[in-house]
């Protein structure tokens, strides 16, 4: 059979540029790092406008809102690439999504992931001209340890800055929490009521956990180190609007984390600045958080943020 059709151009292809470079960094063993990140964009921003000696900067009006995707993965490890496929239909909105890889519990403690999201921030504004980015309009999201981190980014406090990019700002104009555990030593306190009511609970101490291996140091001054490390600390009207999201029935992450951060940012004369949906019989990142419902909140919640 010969057919003869025109299917148009309405819809853009999606490039995908791998393994940038964004930061270099030490481990706590000293050991060199390269932190790299990747990004998605639509066809026509990306550095083939660049090679064609196209100039960047001389229509701003093309440039487009970048959202940084921030992974999960307990702070053991952040699998840049494990769930880009999941936020492609922000790139198909017209967005740049880059994602990023931080450093793990085993390579940095904390605050040095919240370090790694501001490097990651400045260096998309540093580079906004080779991915069209306009770089007045930068938004972050992340899933679980992301989420919380895409939550203390949320923040735009001061005082996380490092000598790379450091004439650019890490602060962000829309955030994304999807079920971060907000508050480190709520999520302390939760693992120590299982480890007691469980003999054969996978932890045996608090340094053990997710949460104690992400801060260090001494177990006795763990607990007051974390306030530190808990959005909830940091609520001021310094902050950018936040979409939080939450499963009901999430076995990991105490669902009243999310809500509790939620009351807190209320409690501070800031509710127009947040919205939290808890999605029924929602686990932790099963699929109803990529369900067209919720990605269309997301959607929405970010073109009136980023777009407006």
């Amino acid at each position: 059979m010969e057919y003869y059709i025109n299917p148009g151009r309405l819809r853009k292809s999606v490039n995908f540029i791998d393994n940038i470079v964004y930061s270099h960094q030490k481990d706590l063993d000293g050991n060199d790092l390269e932190l790299k990140m990747s990004v998605m964009l639509q066809n026509g921003n990306s550095e083939m406008r660049i090679a064609a000696g196209i100039d960047e900067n001389k229509d701003l009006r093309s440039r487009k809102p970048a959202i940084l995707w921030i992974p999960g993965g307990g702070y053991r490890g952040a699998d840049k690439n494990l769930m880009v496929a999941e936020v492609e239909y922000l790139v198909e909105a017209g967005y740049v999504v880059a994602s990023m890889y931080y450093r793990s519990s085993a390579q940095g403690h904390y605050p040095d992931q919240l370090i790694d999201v501001k490097t990651a921030i400045r260096f998309l504004r540093a580079h906004a001209a080779e991915y069209e980015i306009d770089p007045e309009r930068i938004g972050v999201m992340g899933r679980s340890a992301g989420g919380h981190l895409a939550a203390m980014a949320a923040m735009n406090t001061p005082g996380y800055d490092t000598e790379e990019w450091s004439e650019y700002s890490s602060e962000v104009q829309a955030a994304y929490d999807m079920f971060g555990p907000v508050d480190i030593v709520t999520l302390m306190e939760s693992d120590e009521r299982e480890m007691k009511a469980n003999p054969n609970h996978r932890w045996k101490t608090i340094e053990d956990t997710h949460a104690g291996a992400l801060m260090g140091g001494d177990p006795a001054t763990m607990k007051e180190r974390a306030k530190a490390a808990s959005a909830g600390t940091y609520i001021t009207k310094k902050m950018c609007p936040i979409l939080i999201m939450h499963g009901d029935a999430d076995p990991l992450v105490p669902c009243d984390i999310s809500k509790t951060f939620y009351h807190q940012i209320c409690d501070a004369g800031m509710e127009d600045q947040a919205d939290f949906y808890m999605l029924k019989n929602g686990g932790h990142g099963t699929p109803e958080f990529f369900q067209p419902e919720t990605r269309g909140i997301v959607e929405r919640f970010f073109d009136k943020y980023l777009k407006a």
